[in-house]
């Protein structure tokens, strides 16, 4: 089975140069590209359209993602709040929030949340389930490299990831800050996890020279691509370029 994952820092629906907020820019890119699940990152608490509307459920309505999940890190001037966001067109079960903050330094999290995937009659083998499990982990890590790499480590010993049974498909995947394009190396290879040879630039969107985004897996799924956006909007609508993931399930 093929699934199509976007990671997209949406930097609040502002771009990164015009500094406005356009939310249908953000839409847009995101329909483009058809995907099952988006993995968003500095999601707002509230739509400006309405303060009684989550940005979350606006953005997953429009690009026609009907199960949401969204928990705020941050809160920032006027008591708004921002975090991280899962939107699928599968139901999301076991949805959590993992604190990766590291001492004193700005509050940051994974977002976990488990997606049951149905698979067609053609797909199963015998004796197998009518859908499978995928674990989804999306991240917004910290500005140092020290820092960064203790998140990680945070997150690969947090229980809700240690009991995961290592042949079981896990998406680890979102803003990790990674200026040097060291984490794989580092910390995620090790820890049986996968990733691409080349790492994408996606950032600055208007002219990307760092890799800071990205995604790895572990267990059964296979990386088939990933690779930025090419759209001209993309280099508008936010400060980072999303990233287009397609996997496959055996």
């Amino acid at each position: 089975m093929n699934i199509r994952i976007i990671i997209y820092n949406v930097h609040k629906c502002v771009g990164g140069i015009d500094r406005r907020y356009d939310l249908p820019r953000i839409v847009e890119v995101i329909n483009h590209y058809r995907p099952d699940i988006a993995l968003l990152q500095e999601v707002t608490q509230r739509s400006r359209v309405s303060s009684r509307v989550l940005q979350a459920d606006i953005l997953g309505e429009a690009v026609g993602l009907a199960h949401r999940l969204w928990v705020p890190n941050v809160r920032v001037r006027g008591g708004r709040e921002y975090g991280n966001a899962i939107l699928s067109r599968w139901p999301l079960h076991d949805g959590g929030n993992i604190n990766l903050t590291v001492g004193p330094k700005k509050r940051r999290s994974a977002l976990h949340a488990r997606v049951r995937i149905p698979l067609a009659l053609d797909e199963l083998s015998p004796g197998e389930r009518h859908s499978r499990s995928l674990h989804l982990f999306n991240l917004h890590l910290g500005l140092s490299a020290i820092e960064r790499r203790l998140q990680l480590k945070k997150l690969l010993s947090h229980p809700d990831f240690s009991r995961i049974a290592s042949p079981t498909p896990v998406v680890v995947a979102g803003d990790l800050n990674d200026v040097w394009g060291s984490l794989g190396r580092q910390v995620m290879r090790p820890a049986g996890f996968r990733g691409t040879q080349r790492l994408p630039r996606t950032f600055p969107a208007y002219a990307p020279v760092r890799p800071l985004d990205s995604l790895y897996v572990r267990g059964t799924l296979q990386i088939d691509s990933l690779v930025p956006s090419r759209l001209a909007l993309a280099r508008q609508a936010s400060d980072h370029l999303p990233l287009i993931c397609d996997l496959h399930l055996p």
